[in-house]
């Protein structure tokens, strides 16, 4: 694809404004704003992409993160920019891929015109679009009982507090299918010692939900919180070199980086945490659980996004065709 920027392919109006400051006039900041942590961060990627093609130079906070989605006069986007947005996406990116940045625009764009940035008739014109049809591959995989083993063994040849918490991290992604960001967010008093419940709160959608950890699972928090101790707060410390803990709670992006260094360490192929969580919904939906339970306990907003999780493969399908019995009366007949 050409690297030109949407400013020059359709130069209906020039978005490159340097400097611009973002706040409450800035329609992605308010969209994003609306947003729960995990959902913020992923929706701010997309609008960076959408920017990049829009001619926006890159801005970096004082935490390095990409703003430029911030720094950018969505108020002037105008039809013309749309029509060749979606072009670029659909030439770059996966469907589904591209419909997310489509989303986002269109979310930005609503925000700019009831800010007043956007008139009615330039607004309508712009969400017009359409989705991008077709599908692909889906992308992930599932994690092994081998890597899962390889993994915690890892953490237990850690003998630092971050061993022990690396493995309940672990436990719990692939134990309970949570999304990094709410394994972020848990605090001490979500999790019933008892009965193993994990209370998710402002989950995706800024939904709360329950979830139940398994015996291993719980085995591994229970480790963890005799490091950590019974302290209101965070249930996942940073931990400082030496060993020494910090109240501070970690990051959704530290959850990932767990999950990275100590598949290194164990020789484990690359995998994400989206990855234990499709392992999560796939390994529930081969052992029967029904579709609409699972959709509930990973959150889902609807049925077929749980679906498009399901990574059991051909093997799977063979299974189910077993299910089907077909009568057969006729015995090995000879040929006379």
């Amino acid at each position: 694809m050409s690297d030109t920027p949407i400013t020059d392919m359709a130069p209906a109006t020039d978005l490159i404004v340097a400097g611009e400051t973002p706040g409450a006039q800035n329609a992605a900041a308010v969209y994003l704003t609306g947003l729960a942590p995990g959902s913020r961060r992923t929706m701010r990627e997309a609008l960076n992409t959408i920017a990049e093609q829009l001619g926006v130079a890159e801005v970096r906070n004082a935490e390095e993160q990409d703003v430029r989605c911030l720094h950018t006069p969505w108020g002037k986007v105008r039809y013309a920019h749309t029509v060749a947005l979606r072009a670029a996406l659909v030439e770059r990116y996966a469907p589904a891929t591209a419909n997310k940045a489509l989303s986002a625009l269109r979310r930005v764009l609503q925000e700019a015109f009831r800010l007043g940035q956007l008139s009615a008739e330039e607004y309508q014109r712009a969400v017009l679009v359409p989705t991008v049809k077709g599908k692909r591959e889906p992308k992930g995989r599932v994690v092994t009982t081998s890597e899962i083993t390889a993994l915690m063994r890892a953490c237990a040849a850690d003998p630092t507090p971050v061993g022990p918490r690396d493995a309940a991290i672990l436990a719990v992604l692939r134990g309970t299918g949570l999304r990094r960001a709410e394994i972020a967010a848990l605090d001490v008093r979500d999790y019933q010692r008892e009965t193993g419940e994990l209370l998710v709160r402002s989950g995706k959608g800024n939904k709360d939900r329950r979830v139940w950890a398994p015996s291993g699972t719980r085995a591994a928090i229970e480790a963890w919180l005799a490091v950590r101790g019974e302290a209101p707060g965070a249930l996942f410390f940073r931990v400082f070199k030496g060993g020494r803990l910090s109240a501070k709670r970690i990051t959704d992006e530290a959850v990932a980086i767990v999950l990275t260094t100590r598949a290194t360490e164990a020789g484990v192929s690359a995998c994400t945490p989206h990855d234990m969580r499709r392992t999560y919904i796939s390994e529930l939906l081969d052992a029967g659980a029904d579709i609409a339970t699972v959709q509930k306990l990973v959150g889902h907003e609807q049925v077929t996004t749980t679906a498009s999780y399901d990574r059991r493969g051909e093997a799977a399908k063979r299974k189910a065709v077993e299910l089907i019995h077909i009568p057969f009366f006729f015995s090995n007949m000879k040929e006379h």
